[in-house]
């Protein structure tokens, strides 16, 4: 029955990009619906009430920034933006505004469709749920205990912080601006180095090995992203 798809918004004025969506979606047995521009698809998010969004960032008059701060303001709906803009400046004002994920085009469909599977898990976890298990980590938020293939792990106030900030938000690229808010507080935004020291610090005790990490791993010049698609043992 087409009310038991998960139902996904395209958002995007090239009409091409817009088929070739529908039709890879379609055929993984999505429901789709399209809107070309930004007051189109806020309109749609109302109307159609999708799952998640796929958002094009250069759309005619409200671009897509625009577009994921005014859904922003009334939903929590995930948003996958997919861009030609690579620039490092476009990807992070995206997320910042509250986008979930950022693809460059051209992409391979099968990264968008795991992408959208993340994105989708991540929505649909219940809210208040203490425990975060991911491959041999877990993370007791309520105990503040964490655990690497059961034994325990101890961690700095810091980079319990850190990672708590990267459990409630598993699967979502967090800008360094975004974790430097969270964990140190405001006014801390310019002091990268001490992000990446502290990240260094927490790979140390998580990772199998830290110079290739598969837990939190990095969006080069945009921040990390805890990964949440890791098999248990």
């Amino acid at each position: 029955m087409a009310e038991s798809k998960t139902r996904v918004l395209i958002v995007d004025d090239e009409r091409p990009i817009r088929r070739f969506l529908t039709t890879s979606l379609t055929a993984h047995d999505y429901a789709v619906f399209e809107a070309v521009d930004g007051p189109e698809a806020l309109a749609a998010v109302i109307d159609h009430r999708p799952d998640l969004v796929i958002l094009d960032l250069g759309l005619p008059g409200m671009d897509g920034v625009q577009v994921t701060q005014r859904l922003r303001e009334w939903t929590q709906i995930p948003i996958i933006v997919l861009s030609v803009r690579d620039q490092e400046g476009d990807k992070i004002a995206a997320l910042d505004a509250g986008a979930d994920d950022y693809l460059t085009k051209p992409f391979g469909i099968g990264e968008l469709l795991a992408r959208l599977r993340v994105a989708l898990r991540r929505a649909a976890a219940p809210g208040g749920e203490p425990v975060f298990s991911a491959g041999e980590l877990t993370v007791d938020l309520a105990r503040r205990l964490v655990t690497i293939s059961g034994q325990e792990v101890q961690l700095t106030p810091t980079e319990f912080d850190l990672l708590r900030a990267f459990v409630a938000h598993a699967g979502k690229v967090l800008t360094h601006r975004h974790l430097l808010r969270q964990v140190w507080g405001v006014g801390y935004e310019g002091e990268a180095h001490m992000l990446r020291v502290n990240i260094h610090n927490l790979r140390r005790k998580i990772e199998p090995d830290p110079s290739r990490p598969i837990y939190v791993l990095t969006e080069p010049g945009v921040g990390y992203r805890l990964r949440m698609d890791i098999p248990g043992p």
